[in-house]
C-alpha cells in the first residue's frame, strides 16, 4: 500500500500543480482587467456626497437659464466686489462698487428732426451692442451713452458720441460697431423695436442706476489694456462697466447740458465720391466771329486738349461676361 501510494503521488502532484498554475494565471488577468476597466464605472458622485450634502444640478447649464456672460455669475470668485461696499445684486447684475446714479435729466432735441435723430443714434448704439441681452444690459449701454453725453471729455450730443471717430480705418471708433461694417447688416425689426424703447426711455429721463456713473465698458470676452486704469463698477450682462478715477468719475463731472442740436445722424462716410467732371466742351475756347478777336483767358489758363473718343478694340478678343462690379476681384490693393 505504501509502494502504490509513493509510486503514484508525483503524477498528481504534477495534474495538481498543473490546474492551479492555469487557473493563478487566469486570476491575475483577470484582476489586470478589472483594475483597467473598473475606473470607468466610477463616477465623482459619492465624493461630492461625503460632506452629507445633496448634489445641486447648475443653474447655468439649465435651458434658457443662461445669456450671453451669465457664465461669470456662477464662476466662484471671478469678480471680487469691493470688501464693505453696498453693491446692487441681481439676476442679471453683479456689483463691484458702490454706485452713485447719474443725475436725471430730459434729453429733448431743438426741433423734431433733432429728437428723430438722437432716438434713432441710441437706438443703433443699443441694437448692435447689446441687441440680444436682457433689459438690464440695455439699458446699461444706453445709460453709458447718456453719461458721455453729460460729460465734458465727449460731445454733447448724443450721435456725437454714438459716432465718434466712426470715419476711422483701424477698428478704433468708441463703439466698434460705427466702423467695422456691422451696420451693414439689416436689423431685425422685432430686436430694434425693443431697443427701440429702452432708447425712447432713457431719453425721457429714466436713470439706470446700477450703471452708475460708468462711461465704458467691453464685452467678458475681451480685456483692453484701458481697463487697468479705471475703476470696475458692475457686470451687466455680457459686459463689465467703468468709471473714470478722480475728479472725471464723479457727479460734479456730469453737468455738462446737452445741446439739442444734432448735425449727423450716422456713421461719418470714409470714402466720398468725385465731384462730377465737367465735359471739355464747356472749357472749349468759342470760335471768333467775323474779324473778332477771342478773349484772352486769364494768365495761367491752359486751354484743355480734346482727345478723340477711344477706337474699337483692335484685338479680337470677345468682350468681358463678367460683372463690372467684379472685374478688378484678385487684383493687388496696393
Amino acid at each position: 500500500m505504501g509502494g502504490m501510494g509513493d509510486g503514484g503521488s508525483p503524477h498528481m502532484k504534477d495534474l495538481d500543480m498543473g490546474a492551479i498554475g492555469w487557473k493563478g494565471r487566469s486570476g491575475i488577468v483577470a484582476l489586470v482587467l478589472a483594475a483597467l476597466v473598473a475606473p470607468r464605472f466610477i463616477t465623482a458622485a459619492p465624493l461630492d456626497m461625503l460632506d452629507g450634502q445633496q448634489a445641486h444640478d447648475d443653474p447655468a447649464e439649465e435651458a434658457a437659464a443662461n445669456f450671453p456672460g451669465s457664465a461669470f455669475f456662477f464662476a466662484e470668485g471671478a469678480f471680487d466686489p469691493v470688501p464693505g461696499a453696498q453693491t446692487v445684486q441681481s439676476e442679471h447684475v453683479m456689483g463691484l462698487d458702490e454706485v452713485k446714479a447719474a443725475p436725471a435729466a430730459i434729453f429733448r432735441g431743438m426741433t423734431g428732426l433733432d429728437s428723430y435723430r438722437a432716438l434713432n443714434c441710441l437706438t443703433s448704439a443699443i441694437y448692435y451692442e447689446a441687441g440680444n441681452e436682457p433689459d438690464d444690459g440695455q439699458r446699461a449701454v444706453a445709460q453709458v451713452v447718456l453719461n458721455r453725453v453729460r460729460s465734458q471729455l465727449w460731445p454733447n450730443t448724443v450721435c456725437g458720441v454714438v459716432y465718434e471717430g466712426s470715419e476711422r480705418t483701424d477698428y478704433k471708433c468708441q463703439f466698434t460697431f460705427s466702423c467695422d461694417g456691422a451696420m451693414a447688416r439689416l436689423p431685425a425689426a422685432a430686436q430694434w423695436v425693443r431697443a427701440r424703447r429702452v432708447a425712447q426711455d432713457a431719453l425721457a429721463g429714466r436713470v439706470y442706476a446700477p450703471v452708475g456713473l460708468a462711461t465704458h465698458y467691453h464685452t467678458l470676452a475681451v480685456r483692453p489694456a484701458w481697463s487697468s486704469s479705471l475703476h470696475p463698477v458692475a457686470v451687466i450682462g455680457a459686459h463689465i462697466f467703468y468709471r473714470n478715477p478722480g475728479f472725471n468719475g464723479t457727479l460734479a463731472a456730469f453737468r455738462t447740458p446737452y445741446l439739442g442740436r444734432e448735425t449727423i445722424s450716422g456713421p461719418a462716410r470714409r470714402v466720398w465720391p468725385t465731384k462730377p467732371v465737367a465735359p471739355v466742351e464747356a472749357f472749349a475756347v468759342p470760335a471768333p466771329v467775323g474779324n473778332a478777336t477771342a478773349a484772352n483767358p486769364s494768365t495761367g489758363w491752359i486751354a484743355p486738349v480734346a482727345h478723340p473718343a477711344p477706337s474699337a478694340r483692335e484685338d479680337s478678343l470677345p468682350e468681358s461676361t463678367i460683372r463690372p462690379e467684379y472685374r478688378n476681384s484678385g487684383r493687388p490693393i496696393v
